[in-house]
């Protein structure tokens, strides 16, 4: 089964990639496209590799994640995958070949960048890639070099998935969730942050290089950090709130899955408003289907985190004027999702169209990461938050809004962070898939 859902996504591929090639003809006369999946980089001054990521246009077609590899994608003709194994007994350099591939490449092996340039056929190519000097020693013109016409076409239309990469990313949030179920369980036992990031990868089966982003492993007040980075080895016995963000990357696709879990005794307003978080994320996952722009579903994240916060009597007011201020952006300062695939927060979420043209996100809410109209077969995440963050709030207190917040109810959350409940979500032809199974 994978290996037909592969090979058509080839064919699909092989067919868009043409159609990139015709559409800069006006200005770039191509014969083909040299993809390169990086080189490999250290840190400075040392002798020591920094983790390598193969690029993501690269990935897209084949799942090596391995420095100085190159691919010739060519109209009409089958995809050279120029396989460079260097001649090294320091390290492993062998590179498995997949079965799935089957006929989808012609592979030539050489042992050094200088044999691709041998191998190259003749043709006028364009380099996609990171190193404009590897694209000059392969006779490849600088104007060729990323253009940006070409680039725009490719990244706009990363947002809609083949059936084998919706295969992918359904595996990848099943088995992420094994991951998270050990964490919370880690939890309830009294783990620290990172006791209970030892367990997700121990469960999940995997090394932190090996995921697809590092993970946020935030207990009570960190949780209020929205790239916490840090894992505190201390026991939290003690601890009453894990936000947990943590995904699995199968053949390159990456899940990206937010829970936040409480113990029992938890301050009964910060307990209701996980309940309604939790709600909240799963009504605006209900709301996608072809046609809706983004930013709508962000709106209605706002709108309904606002109905909330002052349900709880967090806020008070009228909720027309809290939005109206602002006000609800102090405890959901980020977007509500970003498109996802090979990248995490995956390329064009700001594009109206594969000529480059972008929108903005609006002025209320500029961290939003994905402004496109929704159509058949994107991905993307839907996670609402609410955090109580201090270098936000603090300056409310003695502002013209002061009277707008529950001060007392507030400095009794602060001790717990926040919240974010996160899903990976498919457009359909008339709905929506959770690719995320289960609820929070």
């Amino acid at each position: 089964m994978i290996a037909e859902t592969y090979q058509n996504h080839i064919a699909t591929l092989q067919i868009s990639y043409e159609k990139a090639i015709t559409h800069v003809a006006a200005s770039h006369q191509l014969d083909g496209l040299l993809i390169h999946s990086g080189s490999e980089h250290y840190y400075f001054d040392d002798d020591r590799g920094i983790a390598f990521q193969a690029f993501g246009h690269f990935l897209h077609w084949i799942d090596v994640n391995r420095p100085d590899q190159l691919l010739l994608i060519r109209p009409g003709e089958t995809p050279i995958y120029f396989q460079v194994i260097p001649d090294d007994f320091w390290y492993e350099q062998a590179i498995a070949s997949e079965p799935v591939w089957g006929e989808c490449f012609k592979v030539v092996r050489v042992n050094s960048l200088s044999e691709v340039a041998k191998a190259l056929p003749s043709g006028q190519f364009a380099y996609l890639g990171e190193s404009s000097s590897l694209a000059g020693a392969m006779n490849i013109a600088e104007a060729n070099c990323n253009p940006k016409p070409l680039c725009s076409y490719l990244d706009y239309y990363r947002a809609y998935k083949t059936e084998y990469e919706l295969d992918q990313l359904r595996t990848a949030n099943q088995l992420a969730l094994n991951g998270h179920q050990a964490a919370r369980d880690c939890f309830l036992a009294g783990g620290s942050e990172y006791d209970i990031h030892l367990a997700y990868l121990g469960t999940c089966g995997v090394l932190e290089d090996e995921t697809p982003y590092t993970n946020i492993v935030a207990l009570d007040d960190k949780s209020a950090i929205l790239h916490y980075q840090n894992k505190r080895r201390q026991l939290a016995q003690t601890s009453q709130v894990l936000l947990i963000d943590a995904g699995y990357r199968v053949r390159s696709y990456g899940s990206d899955i937010t829970r936040t879990w409480v113990r029992d005794g938890v301050h009964a307003s910060f307990a209701e408003l996980l309940v309604g978080m939790e709600a909240i994320k799963d009504r605006l996952v209900a709301q996608v289907r072809p046609g809706i722009s983004y930013i709508d579903i962000h709106r209605q994240a706002l709108s309904q985190i606002t109905e909330l916060l002052l349900r709880l009597e967090i806020c008070h007011g009228e909720a027309p004027d809290l939005l109206e201020r602002e006000i609800t952006q102090l405890f959901m300062p980020h977007g509500v999702g970003h498109l996802l695939g090979i990248q995490v927060h995956d390329v064009g979420g700001h594009q109206l169209n594969h000529d480059g043209e972008t929108l903005a996100p609006p002025a209320h809410s500029p961290m939003l990461r994905n402004t496109r109209d929704l159509a058949a077969d994107m991905v993307f995440t839907i996670e609402p938050g609410c955090y109580f963050i201090p270098l936000l709030l603090e300056p409310q207190r003695s502002g013209e809004n002061h009277h707008r917040f529950n001060w007392d109810l507030i400095d009794q959350l602060y001790p717990l962070g926040g919240i974010r409940v996160e899903d990976n979500v498919r457009v359909t032809q008339s709905g929506v898939e959770n690719l995320t199974p289960g609820t929070s």
